[in-house]
């Protein structure tokens, strides 16, 4: 599942950032599959429990895994939230979106990062990719008013920049996820649970 959701999110930076329609569409065609992916996956937990009665370490490992999904889910749904706004958009010009660039890149980056650490446990990976979280936060607000700006001037561009902005806000929300999923990382890793977002 994992594997799936940085594909999207990789395909779905990669058409905003070539804004390319066929890229974008083909997200949102394999967005069920990872929604399946989930669904299965949660019902693989909910019989793990129901038939092995699980208890504490185990337990709390099925509840974590299970978080994850959700969170995975979520992103696969912000990427392709990304890829329907470039399909609204078309292939308008580029102007201007250097920060949505590089949001995309960014979130791109933690996302397989925090995979990783959860693939090994790892505490430090983990924290890492959730520090990252504050630079798509500021490269979200720094493109939010840049873009309102234009707005203000240019008129022809609203439509285009709403978009943009929806764009955005779902690349800034991956961040968050993905500082969601660090933090089941160190649960899973230490048995403690510690607020990433401070």
């Amino acid at each position: 599942m994992g594997e799936l959701v940085a594909v999207a999110i990789d395909a779905a930076v990669g058409a905003l950032v070539r804004r390319d329609i066929v890229a974008a569409a083909a997200v949102v065609a394999n967005d069920p599959a990872i929604n399946a992916a989930q669904s299965d996956l949660t019902a693989l937990v909910i019989h793990t429990i129901a038939t092995q009665a699980p208890v504490a370490g185990d337990l709390q490992f099925l509840l974590s895994l299970s978080h994850v999904t959700y969170e995975l889910e979520r992103i696969g749904d912000h990427a392709a939230g990304v890829a329907k706004q470039v399909i609204k958009v078309g292939d308008f010009p580029k102007a201007g979106s250097v920060n949505l660039d590089q949001m995309g890149e960014l979130a791109s980056t933690i996302l397989h990062g925090v995979l990783r650490a959860l693939v090994d446990l790892d505490v430090d990976a983990a924290r890492r990719a959730a520090a990252q979280d504050d630079e798509i936060d500021r490269l979200y607000h720094s493109y939010f008013e840049r873009a309102l700006e234009r707005m203000r001037f240019e008129p022809a561009w609203v439509d285009v920049g709403a978009h943009l902005l929806f764009a955005a806000k779902n690349l800034e929300r991956i961040g968050d996820r993905v500082t969601n999923i660090a933090e089941e990382v160190v649960f899973l890793a230490t048995g403690e649970v510690e607020d990433l977002n401070a």
